[in-house]
């Protein structure tokens, strides 16, 4: 701080600087700290999480997902009715076939993360990065996706088996990876989206329907 008075030009002792300003706190915000860590590795991070989704039986379908935090790009995705640490283990195994992990792999205290998940993130070359317990906040991306796919799909379906799900969940994803903008990317779309021209101001839109309607895709006529 004595240093940015200096070149603004104020003639001021550092011991009268060190006097009036505001010491900080031995223990900052953890809040704030825990976002400005995700936000300075964003491009090296990726999370892991599961979700539910009843069945028109009264049954529940585990949902597994492996989220990119740069671009929140889907890397991976995959149904089962029984989850478990060495089914998690494989799905990691897929995701990163042919594809460089990332540096830290973000996942809650879920007993189906357990020991067995995180020696196997750290055999594939990145960091396992546990969220402190209770605390869903700090897998915000993971969680905040999850939001969207309700949104988006699952609360204007009844599914029907894990057939059902897979299909429409296929079609959800190509939804959002290429067409469905984001207001963390500046309105684009995970997988980047060409801002159409129109050639005349009186083109004609067209209306593209995703989902079997329940969202829509909008282009310049041809």
């Amino acid at each position: 701080m004595h240093g940015e008075l200096l070149q603004l030009g104020f003639d001021v002792s550092e011991r009268s600087v060190s006097r009036w300003i505001r010491r900080a706190a031995k223990d900052p915000d953890p809040v704030k700290r825990w976002r400005t860590f995700l936000r300075n590795h964003r491009e090296a991070m990726a999370a892991m999480d599961f979700f539910t989704v009843p069945t028109l039986t009264f049954g529940f379908l585990y949902c597994f997902f492996v989220i990119g935090h740069d671009r929140r790009k889907i890397l991976h995705f995959h149904v089962t009715r029984n989850p478990h640490a060495l089914w998690v283990v494989q799905q990691l195994r897929e995701t990163w076939a042919y594809k460089q992990p990332h540096r830290f792999f973000l996942f809650d205290r879920d007993a189906k993360f357990g020991a067995e998940v995180a020696s196997a993130v750290r055999d594939m070359g990145s960091e396992p990065t546990p969220t402190a317990f209770r605390c869903p906040w700090q897998n915000g991306v993971a969680e905040r996706w999850v939001g969207s796919c309700r949104r988006d799909l699952l609360h204007h379906v009844i599914i029907l088996n894990e057939w059902h799900l897979k299909r429409l969940m296929a079609s959800y994803l190509l939804y959002y990876h290429e067409d469905r903008t984001h207001l963390g990317l500046a309105k684009d779309t995970p997988a980047g989206r060409v801002t159409e021209i129109r050639s005349e101001p009186g083109s004609k839109i067209q209306s593209l329907p995703r989902l079997g309607g329940l969202h829509h895709r909008y282009a310049v006529a041809a």
